[in-house]
């Protein structure tokens, strides 16, 4: 952010050097092999070990997604998949997905898909864990929460593992990627020309602003607790990501003649092995492999904390929903957006890539209303990111405290540090609290994908039982002792 950048003797700034100087090259590995090869492996086992569930059950998730409650007043599946792609759906599925196409090229854009569609096993499995192993709440109005800290916990025994997991979580989605998602919306508004016309003592006011206003919609959505985050979730998503596929489609319409050379680009790029084996680190296979896992976030361990919220009958109900979220944020927005970069015939590079991308190529049908209309998308897209990551810290809050149950002053004074470090995230230029944020959710999927792969048999054993009762014609109910669970749940007895 240009105009608060250090100078390039500022102390802070060496020190920020320093500390990325060590930190890069770990992202860097962790990001390119071995988190890639972990998700991307665990996907294909629990694709084949599921007999392709994600496309035989996808009809089934979209059914299901429109239930209504199994009781009355409580969160129903529809409400805590808004929750899962607040958090899903975010700044990558514009910036990202343009910084992919720019620099991997066009048959990014099948990787990606690929990866969608093994993710989505992934994302069944964990789900319907966190379904099966939830907890009630501490309060009798309280909704069930979960997640793989509260499965660590009950199905593994590993009651240190859990607690490290809890606190990587609140560390990485309330800390790291909510002072991202922040800095990124103040980010966005340097490209209008008013924006160093505030300034107070040669200080630019603009990002105080955006920041201070950001922390009091956080404030407004949050201090009502889960239920009302819930409640703004379930609103603002589909607002958000309607008015943004709208103008995406309309942006691809007006360049329809560019329309076949963009399928064509997609699967040459997609099979051009010779680039691929050649530099693989840069090729289009990396490049959409890497915005398949990271935008979707199968099996890093986040939406199953939004999935144990759900009132269902069945957990493989909110297994199915949450698989949904996957097709949602990658198969919908992510392929919408690398389709109105494709369509525009705009060629993107080191010097073009992320969101002005994005922009360069809704200016080719929009003209001057594509910047503001990205901005707003941004804007939209960061505020549902930001609520979506401190509903799980929140859940994982709850799991420390423990049965005690978290106090309202203990609750107030942890929503307030969350709105506060919106507030500081607009002010910042933060390279390390990115690698740190990367870091940090790299050990989450460390821990996660091990766990599921333990306890995987489990939500595969559910979607058996699931299918049996559905092939008679009658509404799926569980019973936990149907598929060898023996342990006290709160549910499913």
């Amino acid at each position: 952010m240009a105009p608060l950048s250090p100078a390039p003797d500022d102390k802070f700034h060496q020190i920020s050097t320093a500390v990325n100087a060590v930190l890069e090259p770990i992202v860097n590995y962790l990001y390119s092999y071995v988190l890639i090869a972990l998700l991307l492996g665990v996907g294909l086992y629990f694709f084949v070990r599921s007999g392709a569930l994600p496309l035989r059950m996808f009809k089934e998730s979209i059914r299901v997604v429109t239930e209504p409650p199994e009781k009355e007043g409580e969160i129903s599946s529809f409400r805590a998949l808004m929750v899962s792609t607040a958090s899903r759906v975010g700044v990558g599925n514009i910036a990202g997905v343009g910084t992919a196409i720019a620099l991997g090229g066009a048959g990014a854009v099948f990787w990606m898909w690929v990866i969608a569609t093994l993710g989505g096993a992934s994302a069944f499995v964990e789900s319907t864990l966190a379904q099966i192993y939830k907890k009630r709440g501490t309060s009798k109005d309280d909704h069930s929460i979960g997640g793989p800290a509260y499965y660590i916990e009950i199905a593994l025994k590993q009651h240190w593992l859990a607690v490290t997991f809890a606190v990587v979580l609140i560390l990485t989605y309330m800390g790291g990627f909510n002072l991202l998602a922040s800095f990124n919306v103040a980010d966005a508004f340097t490209s209008y020309a008013w924006y160093n016309d505030l300034t107070w003592n040669g200080v630019v006011l603009t990002p105080y602003v955006i920041g201070a206003l950001l922390a009091v919609a956080m404030a407004a959505s949050i201090y009502g607790g889960t239920r009302r985050l819930t409640s703004v979730a379930a609103v603002l998503v589909p607002i958000m990501a309607t008015i943004y596929l709208v103008v995406a489609i309309l942006v691809v319409v007006i360049n329809w003649r560019n329309v076949p050379g963009m399928f064509s680009a997609i699967f040459a790029g997609a099979f051009d092995f010779e680039a691929i084996f050649g530099g693989f680190a840069g090729s289009a296979m990396m490049y959409g492999i890497k915005r398949g896992l990271y935008s979707n976030e199968a099996g890093v361990g986040s939406a199953p904390n939004a999935a144990a919220s759900a009132s269902v009958s069945h957990p493989v109900k909110q297994g199915l929903v949450q698989m949904l979220s996957v097709f949602i944020d990658t198969m919908i927005v992510c392929t919408l957006t690398a389709f109105l970069i494709l369509s525009s015939g705009v060629q993107g590079g080191e010097d073009l890539k992320g969101a002005p991308l994005v922009t360069a190529a809704m200016q080719t049908a929009l003209g001057s209303f594509a910047l503001p209309f990205t901005t707003f998308a941004l804007l939209l897209f960061a505020f549902t990111t930001i609520i979506g990551n401190f509903y799980y810290a929140e859940v994982n809050l709850r799991f420390l405290l423990g049965k005690r149950g978290a106090s309202l002053t203990t609750l107030r004074i942890f929503r307030t540090v969350a709105v506060v470090l919106v507030f500081g995230g607009a002010l910042l230029d933060f390279s390390v609290a990115w690698n740190v944020g990367d870091i940090l959710m790299g050990l989450m999927v460390l821990i996660n994908l091990p766990v599921i792969l333990i306890l995987g048999k489990k939500a595969l054993d559910a979607a058996k039982d699931y299918r049996a009762q559905r092939a008679k014609g009658i509404n799926p109910e569980f019973k936990a002792a149907s598929i060898g669970i023996t342990e006290k749940l709160d549910y499913w007895q």
